[in-house]
């Protein structure tokens, strides 16, 4: 009976915690997507700390690439269907901010299925009498 109890309240206790993130995590996830998608106009300021003088600035619908500590990768969407790629070194004496300029209109609700037509076999359908 103990041990059902205790199972039941971490299973409580896992279950709140999950419920209440859900939403701010949903909607940080849309975000990064509209501004990764080129949708969100936004600033890369790249700034000296000895210094404390901005070295670089990009300012546009782009998107940013953190993934590597020590490399920043930014993508400018410059016209339709023309991009340009800028990667910063980033050192110790160098540090960055991202900052969303206009804001993005997403949906916490939004679901979408895309299928992708070059990965379905095709097949034929017969009829035998």
């Amino acid at each position: 009976m103990k041990k059902l109890l205790t199972v039941v309240l971490l299973i409580s206790i896992v279950a709140l915690t999950l419920a209440g993130c859900t939403e701010a995590n949903k909607v940080s996830s849309n975000v990064s997507k509209e501004a990764d998608n080129f949708n969100v106009n936004r600033r890369v300021a790249i700034i000296n700390v000895r210094t404390d003088k901005v070295e670089f600035e990009v300012i546009g619908r782009i998107s940013v690439d953190t993934s590597d500590k020590n490399k920043l990768v930014i993508i400018a969407e410059t016209a339709k269907g023309k991009f340009k790629k800028h990667l910063i070194n980033m050192t110790s004496w160098n540090m960055y901010v991202v900052e969303d300029l206009e804001g993005a209109a997403v949906n916490k609700y939004k679901y979408e299925v895309n299928y992708m037509p070059e990965s379905i076999i095709p097949f034929t359908v017969t009829e035998s009498k």
